[in-house]
């Protein structure tokens, strides 16, 4: 009979404390998912905001994804109150774990840094084309922690933001215009005079390149099989690339139908008898 009331004991105890947690677990579980609701409502309610308010396209998937994390550890916190832990030993037990954890996480804090960088100085924005740790690409997303870049190749580069901040960053859309450097060799019995006419010729041709500043052409060298021209412009910044490859093109077509070399390197072979 003794243990018989022993066992009714822990059964007791048992129920008991299974009623003084249910409440709290209870309680815990809808908040946890109350708060999620509330997280995709407000994240909803920031989006429509930045899209009436037309800000910048950085600052509102940066600060996006700030908020989101933001609340998430609100809910966090709210949970884990409900669950009977008092606000002390939760702020000692936070306390603890973030030293722990931003020893540890040291690089992903220097990532979140570099972002507020960014965000504030705007070396680029979303849209750019840049060159950063050896990748060319247009910036898709700037997020807390890192940057993604779609290549030429469309392909998703992901950069972390620290070493954007701390490394060199070649923008190429934060101007107007851009100037072009194109390096072209003519035979040594070509007409140096006539072939200059014709590279000046093909810029006043095409719209793309602008006659402000006036494109010019200089003798760069003088190579073993060559005399290398070099002819800079200068053009808008969306018709770049295009005007780059018209003067490519037409340089070819332009300098055979007159006649003008383009050398190749060649070896010349003598054999001894």
């Amino acid at each position: 009979m003794k243990e018989l009331e022993n066992y009714q004991d822990y059964i007791d105890m048992g129920v008991e404390w299974a009623l003084g947690v249910l409440p709290n677990l209870l309680m815990a579980i809808i908040t946890f998912f109350v708060g999620l609701w509330v997280i995709r409502l407000v994240n909803k309610m920031v989006r429509r905001f930045f899209i009436k308010k037309d800000y910048d396209e950085t600052l509102e998937s940066f600060l996006q994804s700030f908020i989101s994390i933001l609340l998430k550890a609100l809910v966090f916190v709210l949970v884990v109150t409900q669950l009977g832990v008092k606000t002390s030993s939760l702020v000692a037990i936070v306390g603890a774990a973030g030293l722990a954890i931003g020893l540890a996480l040291q690089g992903s804090l220097a990532n979140f840094a570099g972002g507020v960088l960014i965000l504030i100085f705007k070396p680029f924005k979303l849209g750019d084309f840049i060159s950063a740790q050896g990748v060319d690409g247009t910036v898709k997303e700037i997020s807390i922690f890192n940057t993604k870049l779609s290549t030429f190749g469309n392909q998703i580069a992901i950069i972390p933001n620290g070493q954007l901040s701390n490394g060199n960053v070649i923008n190429y859309n934060m101007e107007n215009t851009r100037r072009d450097k194109f390096d072209v060799g003519i035979g040594y019995g070509s007409d140096i005079k006539q072939a200059k006419e014709i590279l000046l010729q093909i810029c006043a041709d095409n719209p793309n390149i602008n006659t402000e500043p006036a494109p010019e052409v200089y003798v760069g060298g003088l190579g073993d099989s060559s005399v290398d021209l070099s002819l800079r412009f200068w053009a808008n910044t969306d018709v770049f690339w295009a005007a780059h490859f018209y003067v490519v093109e037409q340089t070819k077509l332009r300098f055979d139908a007159a006649g003008i070399e383009i050398p190749f390197p060649q070896r010349v072979m003598h054999q001894s008898k």
